[in-house]
């Protein structure tokens, strides 16, 4: 029987709730405004921390009526703030409460009551207003939809500390592209907000402050406008290296080097500035300490890695700060079982946010170690560091998989970690695994590193192409991506560098020719450049040159006749001319050159170019198609006295004599090599 009774109890229990909740909405139909008012207070102070509360008002359309009651301009102004009051309230509480109060367009509803003259009632709506834009799930696009909404937040900067606290903390979360950047920066963002920065009212600061961060995040415009403000005739970066000094609190100071970080970025003020290097980096570095909150050592290890990624100077400086180095290896150890935290609640949001610690480091090792091999010597000697790497290429979350093969990206510009740490772990394994499925961003930076696995002297080159990856990497040329297009391609470069016969056959035959010469007219000019290195390296050693164009000279040379015709870079040309140098010193593949007059007036034309990189491509083109010692055969002594009279006959003989008199040295030389073989 206790069975039985327990869902009715349930039920009445629900329905007891769902009265009470039906009482405070049934009185704001009162027709007395003295008892609405009155209904609105009550329903205020019974919301107040009741989420429960809160989502059965508005299932039972409370929020619909209290709109109404705000815009109606018959009701008091005390009525009006305090439905405010109520909707800033229940925006409080879950992001399904959020999703119906836009849904209900509260936001037209209080941008509306802005313009109203009542000082309370706006700070009421600017309140609401900043707990809905700060949410994850409202659109903050609804800010700029009427173009008088941000003129008018501006002229509303000068009425309160109130008005200015809610402002700057609802721009500082609507900003979020350079559109809204520009938008900002033309309503007098900066002229508004910068006397903020010295505000009495902390909450004032701390939001102007937050407010010039996203502004000037990779804005060269802003940044270059906050160089020269003033605050009280004082330097703006001044204003900001006063708050970063270690008296101030905490977030003032992570928050004030993000500033000087994106000025630095944005290229306002020098890396090697002092309020850089002497304010900036150091203070940073100090946010990594284990003494700091998990997102306070998140987001100094993210901005100090951001500040310094482009600057080898700013690397090195940052690389020997408060042991960073090691500093760093505690991110992965955190939080650890004899962790010092007492409270429950900060225990459990950092064991379920220490992956994002793990994500920081390995962005920071990324960025320290992407010049100087000893920086990246002392990285990989941190404990664990390279199994700490190979783990985190397999963790669940995305953001760590990328930032650890970022990390291994940076350290594979190393020739001496290439051949010890990489190879000792087995990188390429897991590598290989994280190439099969994951999303493009990520595919990215993993083919990237691979091409650097399959440099020649890298000991991984060989299990790597015992593994069956020419499949795979002639899928990336494929791909609609740029950036994997180029990274497969250069990582086919990479591999049929000085191969066997055997490889560059798999190589070719997995490509397929008709992917190939599709390669070979990419629009991309990175992919275009990739593709003439395959070829080129494909088209090394007598044997395989005669090989290759046995079977795909034809279409070679088409290829190679309409890059020398089209609009392409000095670099594209002079890769093409290489190609051609490579197969004029085939025995059989010349042949291909000296029947073609198009492509002999095209090298020709090439010897007299203006630039002296063609030049040379070009007189290497003529030097190899004369030379006399194939094989050491009387037939072969033969075909070079053909080809040398026919190529005097062109005229190619009185170019080369007037490229033994160039200025450039190496020009010279070459011709003069070149005149020797008809003295021969």
């Amino acid at each position: 029987m206790a069975c039985l009774l327990e869902a009715p109890l349930r039920i009445s229990v629900l329905s007891e709730v769902t009265a009470t909740s039906r009482h405070y909405v049934d009185r704001l139909f009162d027709p007395d405004p003295q008892k609405v008012l009155q209904g609105v207070i009550d329903m205020k102070n019974a919301v107040i921390g009741n989420n429960k509360q809160k989502a059965n008002l508005i299932v039972l359309g409370a929020v619909p009526r209290l709109l109404y009651l705000l815009q109606q301009g018959s009701s008091s102004s005390e009525l009006r703030a305090e439905c405010a009051v109520v909707l800033g309230s229940l925006a409080m509480g879950t992001e399904n409460n959020i999703k119906s109060l836009v849904d209900c367009h509260i936001i037209p509803a209080l941008l509306q009551g802005l313009l109203c003259p009542d000082l309370i009632f706006i700070e009421a709506c600017l309140r609401c207003l900043r707990t809905v834009f700060i949410s994850p799930v409202t659109p903050v696009q609804l800010l700029y939809t009427d173009p008088t909404v941000i003129p008018h937040l501006m002229s509303l900067l000068s009425r309160s500390q109130r008005t200015q606290e809610y402002i700057t903390q609802i721009f500082s979360h609507c900003c979020k592209t350079p559109e809204h950047q520009t938008v900002l920066f033309n309503h007098g963002a900066i002229q508004n907000i910068a006397p903020l920065l010295i505000s009495p009212s902390y909450k004032v600061r701390m939001q102007a402050l937050k407010c010039f961060s996203v502004l000037a995040y990779e804005n060269t415009q802003v940044s270059m406008t906050l160089v020269n403000v003033l605050v009280d005739e004082e330097l703006l970066s001044q204003v900001f290296v006063r708050m970063m000094q270690r008296d101030q609190p905490i977030d003032m100071q992570l928050t004030a080097a993000k500033c000087l970080t994106y000025m630095c970025r944005a290229g306002a003020i020098m890396t090697d500035d002092s309020c850089i290097v002497l304010k900036t980096l150091p203070c940073l570095v100090r946010m990594c300490s284990k003494e700091r909150l998990l997102e306070e050592r998140v987001e100094g290890a993210e901005t100090l890695a951001y500040l310094m990624e482009p600057d080898v100077e700013l690397q090195r400086i940052a690389s020997v700060t408060d042991h960073l180095v090691a500093m760093l290896a505690d991110y992965f150890k955190y939080p650890s079982s004899v962790s010092a935290i007492t409270d429950i609640k900060r225990l459990d949001h950092d064991l379920k946010h220490a992956h994002e610690l793990r994500q920081a480091a390995f962005k920071l090792y990324a960025s320290l170690g992407s010049n100087d091999e000893d920086i990246r010597k002392k990285i990989t000697e941190t404990e664990n560091m390279m199994d700490r790497i190979v783990s985190g290429l397999s963790e669940s979350s995305v953001k760590v998989r990328l930032a650890a093969v970022r990390c291994l990206h940076s350290l594979s510009r190393s020739v001496q970690q290439l051949r010890t740490s990489f190879h000792d772990h087995a990188v390429w394994k897991p590598l290989m695994k994280l190439l099969q499925n994951a999303p493009d961003e990520v595919l990215v930076m993993a083919s990237s590193t691979l091409c650097n696995l399959l440099l020649e002297f890298s000991p991984s080159k060989e299990p790597i192409l015992e593994s069956g990856v020419i499949e795979l990497l002639c899928s990336l040329t494929q791909s609609d991506s740029p950036a994997l297009r180029v990274n497969g391609i250069w990582a086919l470069m990479n591999m049929a560098f000085q191969a066997d016969q055997k490889v560059k056959g798999e190589i070719v035959r997995a490509l397929g020719t008709e992917q190939l010469f599709r390669l070979l007219s990419d629009p991309d000019s990175n992919v275009l450049m990739k593709t003439l290195g395959l070829l080129r390296n494909l088209l090394s050693t007598r044997p395989h040159i005669d090989q290759v164009m046995s079977s795909h000279g034809k279409q070679i040379m088409q290829a190679v006749t309409l890059i020398l015709e089209g609009e392409h870079s000095i670099e594209v040309k002079e890769q093409t001319l290489c190609i051609l140098a490579n197969i004029a010193d085939g025995n059989t593949a010349k042949e291909l050159i000296m029947t073609n007059d198009d492509i002999l007036q095209k090298i020709k034309y090439y010897m007299a170019h203006s630039n002296v990189k063609l030049q040379l491509a070009a007189t290497f083109c003529i030097s190899n198609l004369i030379w006399n010692e194939e094989d050491g055969e009387a037939n072969a002594m033969t075909g070079s006295q053909e080809r040398q009279d026919k190529l005097r006959e062109l005229g190619f003989v009185d170019i080369l004599h007037k490229l033994t008199q160039a200025s450039d040295p190496n020009l010279c030389d070459r011709a003069k090599t070149a005149m020797q073989q008809y003295l021969a």
